[in-house]
């Protein structure tokens, strides 16, 4: 969680946090299902005028299911048994027809009542799981040379049982399945926009920290936000660089709640242990400057530091890591250790 950009206390920051957890504890949460399927989800963007397919209150919690972002095609060609396809995803290749400019297959739009522009939507990711015992990985990416030129796609079985999966030949690696994409409706001025590159909207981050039991906060465009989910990853190093993680299809529930009195620039976010401070552009430096900038801002609006201060803390405390290079724009995050608030 986090405090008005106006908060300059420490002391004030948790009576801040303190009151917004009071708050939710009192608001009863209703539970909501949303199913992927053609009428469900948005193909290949983020649009501010795009109705919401779901109303819900704030602080409700929602149960979504997501595709990956292959086509049953390319599944097919990977191996990929007909009757391992799910029936939802060739529903939705065979009937939507409002697409792109991007790939992704993202569930919503949801319309969360009370967000207006301004405020800050807050996802708590309160679970996420699979929906299907396989994934994918395709390469380009960011150096495509390197890609098997007789074999850009692999299919990749998921052993649930275990959360493990063999990447490649004798390489088994642990799984922490994540939603790749998850974003509001950009500014209106923007117009529709690709699902591919992150940006103040949040959206494709490709952020592995953001699991379950993570909490991300974006700042909302457009009343009633319009959030959308998908992209899940079983797998992803930070960075991406072959354009995908281990791709596939998940199920989460979240819990979406709107945060009056409180502006953000950047999406952030919070793990048990970090705050996250996000950057986004085409220009890697630049998203790494955007990146210190707000981890300088949130270290003192938390401690009441000078910006020299703050910057040194960044310089010596708070790691800094890429987190994709593949998307448009590329994203740097920065971690902040939670024990340097202390």
């Amino acid at each position: 969680m986090f405090c008005s950009k106006s908060v300059i206390s420490a002391a004030v920051s948790l009576m801040c946090l303190a009151a917004s957890a009071a708050v939710h504890a009192q608001t009863p949460q209703a539970q909501h299902q949303l199913i992927a399927g053609p009428t469900t989800v948005a193909f290949g963007h983020y649009d501010p005028n795009k109705p919401g397919v779901l109303t819900v209150q704030s602080g409700d919690v929602v149960e979504v299911t997501t595709m990956l972002t292959s086509s049953p095609r390319g599944l097919a060609r990977m191996g990929l048994p007909a009757a391992e396809v799910q029936p939802e995803l060739i529903a939705i290749y065979e009937q939507v027809t409002d697409r792109g400019p991007g790939g992704h297959i993202l569930t919503g739009p949801i319309h969360v009542e009370g967000a207006e522009p301004g405020d800050v939507l807050e996802v708590r990711i309160l679970s996420i799981d699979y929906d299907i015992d396989y994934g994918y990985n395709g390469c380009s990416g960011f150096v495509p040379s390197l890609c098997d030129q007789d074999r850009r796609s692999r299919l990749i079985r998921i052993d649930r049982e275990r959360g493990q999966a063999e990447i490649a030949p004798g390489v088994v690696v642990p799984l922490n399945p994540f939603f790749g994409s998850m974003g509001v409706a950009p500014p209106p001025d923007s117009g529709r926009v690709s699902s591919n590159p992150p940006g103040r909207h949040a959206g494709n981050m490709d952020n592995k920290e953001l699991v379950a039991g993570t909490t991300l906060f974006i700042p909302v465009w457009v009343a009633g936000a319009l959030f959308q989910v998908g992209d899940g990853h079983a797998a992803q190093g930070d960075g991406e660089v072959n354009q995908t993680g281990l791709e596939t299809s998940l199920r989460g529930k979240l819990q979406l709640t709107v945060l009056k009195g409180q502006t953000l620039d950047w999406p952030r976010a919070e793990t048990p242990t970090h705050h996250i401070l996000m950057g986004f552009d085409p220009d890697l430096e630049v998203a790494t400057e955007i990146a210190i900038r707000e981890t300088v801002e949130f270290l003192q609006e938390r401690l009441g530091l000078t910006s020299g201060e703050a910057y040194a803390v960044v310089s010596m405390a708070v790691d800094l890591r890429v987190t994709e290079l593949v998307d448009g724009n590329v994203g740097v995050h920065a971690m902040v250790a939670k024990s340097l608030l202390r």
